[in-house]
């Protein structure tokens, strides 16, 4: 959604959204129900995303890579950063944001 808001901004009014501007956005669409989901995870990967696609931007416009494009639920992998703040190593157990119970390591 943060793409499209982006691409958005630039076709119609050849104006540059900055990270700033797409976290308040995201803000918002936590806010309605139809994206109420969002609320049940952490905000960490999801801000992360948001900076990945600030330095795909940032790329782009210094002409180092070509326009962020669109991922595929399909076939983009599962994965989620996570910062330094946003979990807890105790005890050989991880226990992630929002989480109450640890996660188990294999």
């Amino acid at each position: 959604m943060a793409l499209a808001a982006r691409s958005e901004a630039w076709t119609q009014r050849q104006e540059r959204i900055t990270y700033h501007a797409t976290s308040a956005l995201l803000t918002g669409w936590k806010k309605t129900d139809e994206l109420a989901f969002l609320n049940d995870v952490s905000s960490v990967p999801l801000q992360q995303a948001l900076r990945h696609l600030q330095v795909a931007f940032t790329n782009f416009w210094a002409k180092r890579a070509r326009y962020p494009s669109f991922k595929s639920r399909k076939r983009s992998r599962r994965s989620a950063e996570y910062t330094a703040s946003a979990f807890r190593w105790r005890d050989g157990r991880l226990t992630l944001a929002k989480m109450s119970d640890p996660l188990d390591i294999v």
